[in-house]
């Protein structure tokens, strides 16, 4: 252990006893773990199950009590055994060793087969200033190998997904999302379990090699070691150990329309409406800020205000309904002085008197989300006010909670010490505050939060991430594939975009005039159709269909085209979702994820699965506008060429034409405005449904079943009652796919399950795909089999 004072505090009496190598060899024993002294240090080792291993560390004679916001796991009885060493003492766990050194306490993690996957270096507490107890800024240096790479740790715009050589300031701010967790491809995870704002350094030079997490406030070192052989496998893990991914109704997965901001309730219907009238799906219509009134000292009231723009809030949110749609509402962590929530919390001493939050006013303050009783007044009034009218969605803004001088808040006090130590859990708290309300409320609603921020665990409240107030830029775009992925790993796999862009300006200052605007739309909104949520949203300029021109046009003919294919592929993507909450999937996957053994996908950022069926590769640069004489310019008279990598290890179909393609090398692809490079891997199965104009318009009784021959493959299709939780208590159906490719037979299993409303007898049209058949975005006519599914095992011979 380093110790080290800093000059700006006085030094505390220190009782720290000068550990010999024989007092190292004594341990104690506690429940799935041992307990020694070594270096001045207090360790322990805890297994949580066979695989996933707790090590925390605190100066002797420090009362220390690690504390979870993250972890909701419970520990499970393990064997262990533990040998001592000439100079090291040895715990062997069925799947994770760990040796501690009997004089430094450093800290090895082994595999089962004695492969070192992680070596500790030096351990630092320095004392720091804590009104409340004793603490440190502590530090933990660590050594990783130099062909490792590792992704995670959030959201930070960086546009890479390997974090390997970067030094990354783990802080919740707009755009920036904290999630202290990473993935090694030697396959092991590593959270470090602290709240407080951490940098993380990966400094690969030479001379100062070493990976460390450096925390501002905390009382020891904690982190968790998850031993897992792959990144899926570390997936399961890490959602056994914070919680697994609850299902989104149906609804949720089809098209969002969003601006900032609608500003009546004639003017909201009227979207919708005209979504209806142009035949352009459409299942979210979102209420963004403002909707309480335009003076600050009203802010976030959580209640309708003005009745001269919204003068039957009831009545728009039937209305919504009436239309086959759902309703998206914005609410904050914070609230102006004039509102009934503001005064109750006050009066209850729930509000952070010196934060400066947004807007940047002394009349709003935010609200202490660790707080329970905090959170329950929060809840008492979104109930009140918005679900009552039957909202169907919280949009939860600025949950970092937005400050304009982070600096000056570490020594508020809240409910589970001073902010600075318990910064980054802020989101988990209040988001899952909502959540847990919700269903005391009902389960015959699922929840749907999308919010700005999160930390560890999020994934189990039912929320979506979006990527904060993104500039609308081709740099802005290709950075968000990079981001979608990192949040991936780190387990939360519900992530989207604004699509285009939050400003358009200074960029496109014209907007949606500007025909270079609507390129980077109509590419940015490619990429939201492979997106778990696609969302249109953005401030400056409007973002709805009609506004990019009429049908005929190029850039409204493109969104439309891809706004149908999304809701064509419901049927894959609701059986994916199924996926991420029953196996711990996730959506947007990293090439490495699939093709561990290829070394070429280990760094590739602007590519990702989209599941394990479609290769997504969005064009992220200008190929058909250019400015002259201060007028934008179109030509589509060549279409152009974009470079995509397909993995080693599989053949690849190109969905466009069904040409198919071998693995382990570039080629360039044609990539017209109204087409994003898409490929699907051989062995696939993909169900398509019909176009509909909402995700329920049309029972999926006659679905397009694409098999992409050249390996064997199966799928699982999911059905359910579509919006209640239902489906936890097992009513809901699965039928199996599984393809022989050298037998050239689909068999299509026994359903299993039951739930009401569920379809008994259905068409499958078989199509086996090659160049030229069954392609593209459209119902496809030529089939290979129509054949009739009662429930009952059939085979198919293709």
């Amino acid at each position: 252990m380093k110790y080290k004072p800093r000059a700006a505090f006085a030094i505390l009496p220190m009782l720290l006893i000068i550990c010999t190598n024989s007092m190292a060899q004594h341990y104690q024993k506690i429940f799935n773990g041992i307990k020694v002294q070594a270096d001045s240090m207090t360790i322990a080792i805890e297994f949580y199950n066979n695989n996933i291993v707790r090590a925390t560390k605190s100066p002797l004679g420090e009362d220390y009590k690690p504390e979870d916001f993250a972890v909701i796991m419970k520990l499970e009885r393990v064997n262990f055994s533990v040998k001592k060493g000439a100079n090291e003492l040895e715990i062997t766990g069925k799947k994770v060793r760990i040796k501690i050194n009997s004089k430094t306490g450093q800290l090895q993690f082994l595999n089962n087969n004695g492969q070192i996957l992680l070596s500790e270096n030096n351990t630092y507490f320095s004392p720091c200033k804590d009104n409340l107890q004793h603490a440190f800024v502590i530090k933990q240096d660590f050594t990783l190998t130099p062909e490792e790479t590792i992704y995670g740790l959030g959201q930070h715009q960086s546009g890479v997904i390997n974090k390997r050589g970067r030094t990354i300031r783990l802080e919740q701010q707009n755009m920036q999302i904290a999630i202290p967790y990473f993935y090694s491809t030697k396959g092991y995870g590593l959270f470090w379990n602290n709240a407080s704002a951490t940098t993380f350094k990966d400094d690969t030079n030479k001379a100062s090699y070493g990976t460390s997490f450096e925390s501002t406030i905390g009382r020891g070192v904690d982190y968790y070691f998850l031993q897992s052989g792959s990144m899926s496998n570390s997936l399961k893990a890490w959602r056994t150990l914070t919680g697994q991914t609850p299902m989104f109704p149906k609804w949720a997965y089809g098209y969002w329309q969003s601006r900032e901001h609608y500003r009546t309730q004639e003017q909201l219907l009227g979207v919708v409406e005209k979504y209806r009238e142009l035949k352009i799906p459409l299942d979210v219509i979102v209420q963004d800020w403002q909707y309480w009134g335009s003076d600050n000292k009203d802010w976030n009231a959580m209640k309708f205000g003005s009745l001269r723009r919204y003068p039957n809030p009831k009545e728009m949110v039937d209305s919504v309904h009436d239309l086959h749609a759902h309703i998206a509402i914005s609410v904050w962590p914070d609230f102006g002085v004039n509102t009934a929530i503001y005064k109750e919390m006050q009066s209850k001493g729930f509000l952070y008197d010196s934060m400066i939050s947004f807007p940047p006013t002394p009349d709003i303050k935010v609200y202490d989300a660790f707080n329970p009783k905090a959170r329950d007044i929060y809840w008492q009034y979104m109930n009140r006010g918005l679900f009552s009218l039957g909202i169907d969605c919280w949009w939860m803004d600025a949950t970092e909670p937005e400050q304009k001088f982070p600096q000056n808040n570490n020594d508020i006090k809240t409910y589970r010490g001073l902010f600075g130590k318990v910064r980054n859990a802020y989101p988990l708290e209040t988001v899952g505050g909502v959540y847990h309300h919700q269903r005391m409320e009902t389960s015959r609603k699922r929840v749907v939060i999308l919010t700005r921020s999160a930390f560890a665990g999020q994934q189990r409240d039912g929320s979506i991430n979006w990527s904060g107030d993104v500039q609308s830029s081709w740099e802005s775009l290709r950075v968000q594939i990079a981001n979608g992925l990192s949040m991936s790993v780190c387990g939360i796999p519900y992530w989207n975009s604004d699509i285009g862009g939050f400003f358009s300006q200074p960029h496109y200052p014209k907007g949606v005039s500007d025909p270079a605007f609507r390129e980077l739309y109509v590419r940015w909104l490619e990429f939201g159709a492979f997106c778990p949520i696609m969302r249109s949203h953005g401030t400056n300029t409007p973002r709805e269909i009609y506004q990019f021109g009429k049908e005929g046009s190029w850039a409204y003919d493109a969104i439309a085209k891809f706004i149908k294919l999304r809701y064509r592929l419901l049927p894959y993507i609701y059986s994916l979702a199924w996926q991420v909450t029953s196996d711990a999937a996730t959506f947007m996957q990293p090439l490495e994820m699939d093709f561990p053994k290829d070394p070429r996908a280990v760094n590739i950022s602007n590519e990702y699965l989209f599941g394990h069926a479609f290769l997504v590769s969005p064009v992220t640069q200008s190929f058909y506008t250019a400015e002259a004489n201060e007028e934008t310019n179109t030509d589509f008279a060549k279409v152009q060429i974009w470079t995509v990598y397909l993995p080693k290890g599989s053949d690849w179909y190109n969905f466009w034409t069904g040409e198919k393609i071998t693995g382990g090398k570039e080629i360039q692809c044609k990539a017209p405005i109204d087409e994003i490079p898409l490929f699907v891997r051989a062995g696939s199965i993909i169900p398509l449904g019909p176009v509909m104009q909402y995700v329920t318009q049309i029972p999926d009784s006659v679905l397009e079943i694409r098999i992409y021959p050249g390996a064997d493959g199966n799928f699982t299709l999911y059905e359910d009652e579509n919006n209640n939780d239902d489906y936890e208590k097992g009513v809901y159906s699965t039928i199996r796919f599984e393809w022989n490719n050298k037998l050239r037979t689909l068999t299509v299993a026994k359903r299993k399950g039951d739930f009401p409303g569920m379809l008994r007898g259905r068409i499958f049209n078989i199509i086996l795909i090659k160049k030229g058949t069954g392609i593209g975005s459209i119902e496809n006519k030529a089939v290979n089999k129509m054949v009739h599914y009662d429930g009952e095992e059939l085979k198919v011979k293709l």
